[in-house]
């Protein structure tokens, strides 16, 4: 039997929380497979903070060990969860968990299709601020807090670190380097570096110049590259490298200033 488990949401931002999702899915359900959906709109808002298409490109850079479905954000309209399971019904998969969080149980029994959708599938809980969870649904613990050790390992020298990443992109011909400090901001990273290229041939060169002139130092976890927009992940920092065209398109420094200056409750 082909099992899956799908995990909607805006992921509006993505961020580390998500993935503690995913991994403990990853673990605790005997799957194949996690399915993770962005939405294009969800059911219950009237508008998100990111666009559809910047959430889907974000989700597919930052994400590990998951599949990334694009299909309720290429229906360009809210898709309910009942659709999309219907959907991946569809495709063959015969047993699907469906991944929520503790917050959306009170009023899950209002959710489009619902009677219907509790038949076809098996409901998966992710924990949240202690919120209670009936025993009739599968409980995924997911509250743990990571290990500040872990957490600092690569941050005792972050500034020299930062300036490193920049410098070797000055040097190297990068244009309107911007850096913000995301600590603490729940985000999926410590750290984001965003550069301009000269254009997608510069775009290529300068992720060559990052690898000679940032290892051994730095390890690079992962690189999602093509000729427009480079993301390299170094655990704790993120850099991006777009063609001018792709950073005006996504605008992602608005984003990630306005999240960087938010106050602490």
């Amino acid at each position: 039997m082909k099992s899956i488990a799908i995990f909607g949401g805006s992921f509006d931002p993505p961020h580390f929380g998500h993935q503690r999702v995913i991994d403990e899915a990853l673990k605790s359900l005997d799957i194949e497979k996690v399915i993770l959906i962005p939405t294009f709109l969800n059911p219950f808002k009237s508008t998100s903070f990111l666009d559809s298409s910047l959430r889907l490109e974000l989700c597919k850079s930052f994400f590990k060990n998951v599949e990334i479905s694009t299909y309720e954000v290429d229906q360009k309209r809210s898709v309910t969860s009942y659709e999309s399971v219907l959907h991946f019904k569809s495709l063959g998969y015969e047993n699907i968990y469906l991944i929520i969080g503790a917050d959306n149980l009170e009023k899950l029994s209002t959710w489009a299709s619902y009677d219907k959708l509790k038949e076809l599938v098996n409901f998966v809980v992710a924990t949240r601020d202690n919120l209670p969870i009936d025993s009739k649904y599968i409980k995924l613990n997911v509250d743990a807090k990571i290990s500040s050790t872990q957490e600092r390992e690569k941050m005792q020298d972050m500034q020299t670190r930062i300036s490193k990443i920049t410098e070797v992109l000055d040097m190297n011909k990068a244009e309107a380097i911007e850096t913000f400090d995301l600590k603490d901001k729940d985000y999926f990273v410590d750290q984001v570096v965003i550069a301009s290229s000269l254009g997608s041939r510069h775009t290529i060169a300068l992720l060559d110049h990052l690898k000679r002139g940032l290892k051994p130092e730095e390890t690079f976890l992962y690189i999602d590259e093509s000729s427009d927009w480079i993301v390299v992940d170094l655990g704790d920092i993120l850099i991006h490298v777009m063609t001018p065209e792709f950073r005006s398109k996504y605008d992602l420094e608005t984003f990630l200033g306005e999240l960087s200056s938010q106050r602490e409750d």
